[in-house]
């Protein structure tokens, strides 16, 4: 096995078990911490807190401790977040929830970065076009990450078996699910939740914290730490640090990753919509919050098997086909989820809702990331941050308005975040045909620079 395949199997590995046990405490905050809106208010905390970690924190951490270190560092505020759950109150969840907002940014960040080095490495060795190497780096990572989906809802589930919630759904209720769902009619506020007991809770938790732990371990010890001579070389002639606080709005400049923020809020749209307005308005009010695990479960499949053949596929048919065959596919589903009045007789229908989001979101994470890559090759740690940044606001505005709107006016508004999104996209690829982006090694070789994909220090 070569030396960058085996770095990339273990950053995926990684954030396979760190994401495990994030993800399925994040599709629990809303039942599990139900008391005075506890569990949401984290959520909302926690994505604000990695908007303003997005503005300055992964330039300044990539460049004195490197990728792997700010990695590693970084996993150790989501085993933080793990640790408010096992005694969850104001005091606990929400600062817990501001350590993993700020290093959520640096991870992502660092992860992006960490790739796009691997994958231009690679491509300089094998004699290929680094941006190939990229995709396909992208779409290992996404197949074996994607899948968090499924284990962290599959524990959840089989821990908490005894606490289903096994409620009847009258056909008064079912007339009010779906698009027609609104916060006036409160239809589905009055599902009936169990609770779990403390020591189930105790054990889900408990297996989360150590499954954070062994990620952290993992990358740690077996990570190679590729670009540590130029973190150490940044340590030794350090910038001015409002110089790299505003590395990320500097970025801004760029008319190409301004076009790109519609699209790139609109991955946190679509991630939103599902995991709270789609498993409450549609599964939950018409089949009981027992099927919300099943949902995502089929979701995280698909997202992880989609994920790794359009990493194959781009780079045969290109990123502009799948991004085409994405937005079809969130327009179909958009409009379907307009028109459809679900019902428990339609049981399949949920499911395959949720299998086609998971293939569209496999379009938006894998190509999106491998974009950023390879537009801005020479500030990749910025416009990752950016990446971030973006995303996050989508995240914080799905979540925002969630309490608040119906549910056909949330589909409108997802809608056209997509329709502008991928207009402006347009207009990216039509910029770069006319002014295609040089290879980095190109740029390398000729100003004598012996880092591979590094940005200038």
């Amino acid at each position: 096995m070569g030396s960058h395949l085996k770095n990339i199997l273990i950053v995926s590995f990684g954030f396979l078990l760190l994401f495990t046990a994030y993800g399925g405490l994040q599709s629990l905050q809303s039942s599990l911490n139900a008391d005075q809106g506890l569990g949401t208010a984290s959520l909302s905390v926690l994505y604000g807190a990695i908007i303003l970690s997005s503005m300055f924190l992964p330039p300044i951490l990539i460049k004195n401790l490197g990728c792997k270190w700010t990695i590693v560092v970084s996993m150790g505020c989501y085993v933080a977040y793990s640790l408010g759950n096992l005694y969850p109150s104001w005091e606990t969840l929400i600062p817990t929830s501001i350590i993993l907002g700020l290093g959520g940014a640096p991870l992502w960040s660092a992860k992006c970065t960490y790739l796009t080095i691997s994958g231009n490495m690679q491509g300089k060795k094998e004699n290929k076009e680094g941006r190939d190497i990229i995709n396909q780096y992208f779409g290992i990572f996404f197949l074996i990450f994607q899948s968090s989906a499924v284990w962290g809802n599959l524990m959840s589930s089989l821990i908490f078996e005894l606490a289903d919630d096994r409620a009847s759904i009258t056909e008064e209720q079912l007339n009010h699910c779906g698009a027609a769902d609104c916060p006036v009619t409160n239809v589905t506020g009055n599902s009936t939740i169990d609770i779990p007991p403390d020591s189930l809770r105790y054990t889900l938790v408990g297996s989360y914290i150590g499954v954070g732990v062994l990620s952290v371990i993992l990358v740690a010890v077996f990570l190679d730490d590729l670009d540590k001579e130029a973190a150490q070389e940044f340590r030794d002639n350090r910038q001015p640090f409002l110089s790299v606080f505003l590395a990320t709005f500097k970025h801004l400049r760029d008319k190409r990753q301004i076009l790109l923020i519609p699209m790139t809020m609109y991955s946190g749209f679509e991630q939103g919509f599902l995991a709270g307005d789609y498993n409450k308005s549609y599964v939950t009010c018409a089949l009981g919050i027992r099927y919300v695990g099943y949902s995502m479960i089929c979701f995280g499949a698909t997202n992880s098997l989609f994920s790794f053949g359009f990493g194959k596929l781009s780079r045969y048919t290109g990123r502009i086909a799948l991004f085409a065959l994405g937005t079809v596919t969130n327009l179909a589903c958009i409009i379907a989820l307009f028109l459809w009045k679900p019902h428990p007789d339609d049981l399949a229908v949920f499911f395959v809702f949720s299998g086609l989001w998971g293939m569209a979101d496999a379009v938006w994470q894998t190509q999106t990331n491998a974009l950023y890559g390879v537009l801005f090759e020479e500030h990749k740690e910025a416009a990752f941050a950016n990446y971030r940044l973006w995303e996050s606001v989508g995240f914080v505005i799905a979540f925002g308005y969630s309490s608040y709107l119906c549910v056909d006016v949330k589909l409108y508004v997802v809608l056209a975040v997509l329709v502008v999104g991928m207009v402006l996209y347009g207009c990216v690829e039509y910029i770069e045909y006319k002014n295609p982006t040089a290879c980095i090694e190109n740029k390398l070789e000729v100003e004598e620079n012996p880092y591979i994909a590094q940005s200038k220090l």
